[in-house]
């Protein structure tokens, strides 16, 4: 009996080494959650190509969800969190934005926070990028990285329980997402793996491709950038507004834009931008009328890029403009017996100069039909006014 429990306590000692190997090994096929200069996307992860990626899977994609990658990106860089991994997980989680378990879509809880089963939907989150920067601060705590004033409820209790602090001494090293995995879903051994194969699908098949919306990049980043959409033009730029409708004391306002309701040039009513000096680049040509998810700028700041429903009717369409701010209004405006609806991002206090002078220039007779807290909210509701017929 004594030997027969001897033998017991070393073959479950063995297993125990064999089970901490194992699961030293997994803990190395995934990144670490804490972003560093040896752990970082790779350059080909962008939100053009991820936001492809995530249409093959789900082709019935809510508009409201048609930038989610660049939120992640956006506030993954400024929290120091490997965004990839967390946009891999998101997809995991909401099976690809479908949301075909306990959460809705109109919660904005990509990774389930405060859903335990059994019918409990968790929390709700105000908008698109606060759903994103919720499971982003989540990882954070996973990863011993103190959050001030989370986003999500269940953040700040965990955080304040300190539950993972003795499992994160015992790691004795950086939490990676297989580790994440392992007690995220602890009843699912599968579950960094299924990570680690959205990773591995999206590498395969589409890191190699072009990057079919680069403003989405610039989006995330603040960046400038210039494709074959774009084309030289002197006449009329995104800087072409009047100075006149500008604050006062302040330079001239510039928007980026989706051309729409093109208005006739008078040098006296605007303002040429020097797109040579500055860098910004120039506005699409008017010989080939942008659609809908293009964009261009001159002020640095991109324009989520608006994507039209399936079998969109031409009576009507959705465009995007932005001046660079975090809230964002809605336009609209008819040309040719087709209804424009634009959202255009605007800086807060600047909405009322910004709104009229983006209309002065380039929504002739147009008139402000509504106010958002961001960008997204307002687009999803351009959708709802021109919807897919």
């Amino acid at each position: 009996m004594v030997f027969f429990m001897s033998r017991r306590f070393a073959a479950a000692a063995l297993t125990t080494v064999a089970l901490f190997a194992a699961q030293t090994a997994e803990a190395r096929t995934l990144p670490t959650v804490q972003s560093s200069p040896a752990s970082q996307p790779k350059s080909c992860t962008t939100p053009g190509r991820l936001m492809a990626f995530l249409r093959d899977r789900n082709p019935r994609l809510q508009p409201k969800f048609a930038s989610i990658a660049v939120d992640y990106m956006r506030h993954g860089r400024e929290l120091g969190v490997r965004w990839d991994y967390a946009f891999f997980q998101m997809v995991l989680e909401t099976n690809a934005l479908k949301f075909t378990g306990d959460v809705s879509p109109d919660q904005n809880n990509f990774a389930g926070l405060g859903a335990t089963g059994g019918g409990v939907r968790g929390e709700y989150f105000r908008t698109v990028s606060d759903g994103a920067r919720a499971h982003l601060e989540h990882l954070m705590i996973y990863a011993g990285i103190r959050v001030e004033n989370p986003v999500a409820d269940r953040t700040r209790k965990v955080q304040s329980w300190g539950i993972l602090d003795r499992w994160r001494k015992r790691l004795r090293r950086a939490v990676t997402y297989s580790d994440v995995g392992t007690k995220w879903a602890p009843n699912d051994r599968g579950y960094p793996a299924e990570i680690g194969s959205i990773a591995q699908a999206f590498y395969t098949r589409h890191c190699n491709r072009r990057d079919p919306a680069p403003e989405l990049l610039a989006a995330a980043t603040g960046t400038r950038t210039r494709t074959n959409e774009y084309r030289p033009a002197a006449a009329l730029g995104a800087g072409n507004v009047p100075a006149a409708l500008n604050p006062s004391g302040q330079p001239p306002v510039t928007a980026g834009y989706t051309t729409i309701n093109r208005p006739p040039v008078s040098n006296a009513a605007v303002t040429i931008p020097n797109t040579r000096a500055t860098g910004n680049p120039p506005p699409p040509s008017s010989n080939n009328r942008p659609s809908g998810n293009q964009v261009a700028t001159a002020a640095g700041k991109f324009a989520v890029p608006a994507i039209e429903p399936p079998n969109a009717q031409p009576k009507c369409r959705v465009w995007t403009a932005s001046y660079g701010g975090s809230k964002a209004t809605i336009i609209r405006s008819i040309k040719d017996g087709q209804t424009n609806y634009t959202v255009l991002d605007v800086n807060p206090g600047r909405e009322k100069a910004e709104t009229e002078a983006y209309i002065a220039a380039y929504a002739k007779g147009g008139s402000r039909i509504g106010d958002y807290p961001t960008p997204n909210e307002a687009l999803h509701k351009a959708f709802k006014l021109c919807p897919k017929t």
